[in-house]
C-alpha cells in the first residue's frame, strides 16, 4: 500500500511540474525572451545587463534601473548595435541590444505601454506618458523661435533649419550613433513642451543651450523611436 501511495504521489508531482512548465511555455510568445542576469554594469543613463538565456549570454542595455545578479526578466524586441563603444565604461561591446524596457512577468504591459529610452511621447505607436514639465523661463535666442511656436506651426517649419534656446532636461549619449538631447524653454502648445534634438555635441542636464538644426515631422527610426517633431543633426552652442 505504501509503495502504491508513493508511486501515486510521485506521479502527481511529476504531472504538476509538467503542467507548470507547459503553462510557462504557453505564456511566452514566440518573440518573448526570458533571461537571467549574470552581470550588471551601471552608468549615468543606462544599465547594462549580461543576460543568460538557454545557455547563451548576451549584453543588453536598458534605461537606468535597479538590477541584481540572479534577477529574472522578460523582454521583446530590441535594437542590435555592433561594435558599440561605451565611453563611460571604457569598453567596446561586439554585440549589444538596446531595449526600451525589461519586465518581471511574461505578459506584455496593458495597452502595450513600454518605456522609450528617450522619454518622449510616441504618438500612434507604443506610448509612454509625456516627459515631466520643468519650471523653466528662458529668453528666446536672437533670431530664434520658442518650442511653443515650433509645435503650433510645425508644418511651416518642416524641413527648415531653426534656432531654439532651452535648458537640457535629459541627455542620452550615442544611441544609433547620435546623442539625444531633450530641451524645454518654459513654453508649450497643446501639452507639447519637450523638444527632442539629435546632435554629435555632448551636454549635461541643466545646461542652457542654443540648438540649431533641421526640423522633421513624423520621424520613425523603428523600434518605437517615433517623433512627431524632432530637430536633427543640430549644432549646439
Amino acid at each position: 500500500m505504501k509503495t502504491l501511495l508513493l508511486t501515486i504521489g510521485l506521479f502527481l508531482t511529476l504531472t504538476s511540474c509538467q503542467s507548470e512548465e507547459k503553462q510557462t511555455k504557453e505564456n511566452l510568445s514566440a518573440d518573448t525572451h526570458k533571461i537571467t542576469v549574470a552581470e550588471v554594469l551601471q552608468t549615468n543613463n543606462y544599465t547594462y545587463l549580461l543576460a543568460e538565456e538557454n545557455g547563451t549570454k548576451t549584453w543588453l542595455a536598458v534605461p537606468k534601473m535597479n538590477a541584481n545578479v540572479g534577477d529574472v526578466y522578460y523582454y521583446n524586441g530590441g535594437m542590435l548595435m555592433e561594435n558599440f563603444a561605451s565611453k563611460e565604461l571604457g569598453r567596446t561591446f561586439d554585440k549589444i541590444y538596446f531595449l526600451e524596457s525589461v519586465r518581471t512577468t511574461p505578459d506584455m504591459p496593458k495597452q502595450n505601454m513600454v518605456n522609450n529610452p528617450h522619454g518622449h511621447n510616441v504618438t500612434g505607436h507604443n506610448e509612454k506618458p509625456k516627459a515631466e514639465k520643468t519650471e523653466i523661463k528662458v529668453t528666446p535666442a536672437e533670431g530664434g523661435i520658442t518650442i511653443e511656436e515650433l509645435f503650433a506651426n510645425k508644418s511651416k517649419y518642416n524641413g527648415k533649419t531653426v534656432k531654439i534656446k532651452g535648458v537640457v532636461v535629459k541627455f542620452s549619449p550615442q544611441i544609433m550613433k547620435k546623442n539625444w538631447i531633450h530641451i524645454q524653454d518654459g513654453t508649450e502648445h497643446n501639452g507639447d513642451f519637450d523638444l527632442t534634438v539629435t546632435s554629435q555635441s555632448e551636454v549635461k542636464e541643466g545646461d542652457t543651450v542654443v540648438v540649431e538644426g533641421k526640423i522633421s515631422l513624423d520621424k520613425d527610426f523603428g523600434y518605437g523611436y517615433f517623433y512627431k517633431v524632432i530637430m536633427e543633426d543640430a549644432a549646439v552652442k
